[in-house]
């Protein structure tokens, strides 16, 4: 199977092709355009939907549920499978414009907002691209696979003045907020190590022959910045997550999660400089290549404490993940990341100290999925642009996730120094932190 041809498109061309060269679309009449980063008619925010497969169609839901709610506008989906798109738009109503390529999205001047809820690989790709086109961006975690990307989603967002949430609803769930106050007001004294525990990678013990792509989905264009490759049913869709090159395993999927609760918990948002060391079982069939079993440590200095990542871990709670907050005075432990699961009663029952120290909260809404949208909503409508899970805050999210593989992939601890962004004495640790892309489909 041959690459399809791709005709040359400049970096900024490739998000303000011409009407005419990508296809007519239908704006709405100008009384009712939003103004960029400012709600439209009714006072409501008009968005567009990037990816409605998995998450995408529970962000599709809450959407609807604030469009009942008179806050939002579903104005368009884009999907790469036709037959989720059409599913798509019998969900959000035919009014509703689809589209297969996101860059019609982008040139609408009505649109104020996205949702990013494709392959990890498309995120840094896609931010940087609605950043530029003046849309605030809901984008799922990981927040990107590359460090390159996520430095040049901060350098768009700040520059273009513009909200990007990114989902991880941990720091907006309940169960985090009630650890986290606990945790930071001293439930157990100093802590001075996080164990994460979670399950296996899996392993792809029954391969398949490389083959053309259904008719309906358009893998070119799911591929992306990805080199190009022949399809096979094994590369996704969601199985995507169980690449390195791509998804990077359950690290950099739920740990994306954990290591942001745990970040907040321990008020560790400004301690971007670390040691890291990995080892991990390979996989020995397959196409899929993420560590089977996987220990990551990392060490953090000024104040003085570690994290590890247990593939599979100590499990001490009674669900497939969480961590454990192992202090002066005893441990407490959180189930998955505190939005799916609720806090130890000791952490709900915990009363704050005379002077203690309160946390952020948003409680507009009992989901966590519609409050982690809520407070993406509040950061736009009051200019304040940096939502619970800012994208500089979910970047250093990822540069724990993504270092963790790095150290696994070259068998050795790395140094990382956060605000050089890069890896101390290791020029081929740093030769990873970035890749080619394919081109157009680049930052």
């Amino acid at each position: 199977m041959k690459q399809k041809s791709s005709r040359p498109i400049s970096r900024r061309g490739f998000i303000q092709t011409s009407a005419a060269a990508l296809g007519g679309f239908t704006l709405l009449p100008s009384g009712v355009l939003a103004q960029a980063g400012r709600p439209g008619a009714n006072d409501r925010l008009i968005v567009a939907h990037i990816g409605v497969g998995g998450m995408g169609n529970v962000h599709l839901d809450n959407m609807l549920q604030f469009q009942r709610e008179g806050k939002v506008r579903i104005a368009a989906v884009c999907d790469v499978d036709e037959s989720r798109l059409r599913d798509a738009v019998k969900t959000a109503g035919a009014e509703v414009e689809p589209y297969r390529d996101y860059r019609y999205i982008l040139q609408r001047k009505d649109i104020d907002a996205v949702l990013i809820a494709t392959p990890d690989h498309w995120h840094g790709v896609q931010t940087v691209h609605a950043c530029e086109s003046g849309k605030h961006v809901y984008v799922e975690k990981p927040s990107s696979v590359t460090i390159e990307e996520g430095n040049a989603m901060i350098a768009s967002a700040r520059a273009n003045q513009v909200s990007v949430q990114v989902g991880a609803q941990g720091r907006t769930g309940k169960g985090a907020w009630y650890t986290c106050r606990a945790i930071r007001n001293g439930i157990v004294g100093r802590v001075r190590r996080v164990d994460c525990w979670h399950y296996a990678n899996p392993v792809d013990d029954n391969p398949v022959a490389d083959c053309e792509p259904p008719g309906t989905f358009d893998w070119d264009m799911w591929l992306g910045p990805l080199p190009w490759r022949p399809y096979n049913p094994r590369y996704c869709p969601g199985v995507f997550r169980w690449f390195l090159e791509s998804g990077g395993g359950q690290i950099r999927d739920r740990g994306a999660h954990q290591f942001s609760t745990i970040l907040w918990c321990m008020n560790a948002d400004q301690q971007t400089s670390f040691t890291v060391e990995a080892k991990g079982t390979s996989p020995l069939k397959g196409l899929w290549d993420c560590p089977v079993d996987m220990e990551v440590v990392y060490e953090f200095r000024n104040p003085d404490w570690t994290l590890v990542w247990g593939q599979p871990g100590n499990k001490v709670g009674k669900t497939e993940f969480g961590q454990t907050f192992i202090g002066d005075n005893g441990r407490l432990i959180l189930e998955w990341e505190g939005a799916y699961r609720g806090a130890e009663p000791d952490a709900i029952n915990f009363k704050l100290p005379q002077g203690g120290q309160e946390v952020y909260r948003t409680a507009e809404y009992e989901d966590f999925n519609m409050n982690h949208k809520a407070d993406w909503f509040k950061s736009i409508r009051e200019g304040s642009l940096r939502p619970a899970v800012d994208i500089e805050i979910a970047h250093r999210t990822a540069t724990l996730c993504i270092l963790g593989n790095i150290s696994y992939i070259l068998g050795r601890r790395l140094v990382w120094d956060g605000q050089n962004q890069r890896v101390v004495g290791d020029d081929q640790a740093n030769r990873l932190l970035t890749r080619p892309q394919r081109y157009p489909y680049v930052l």
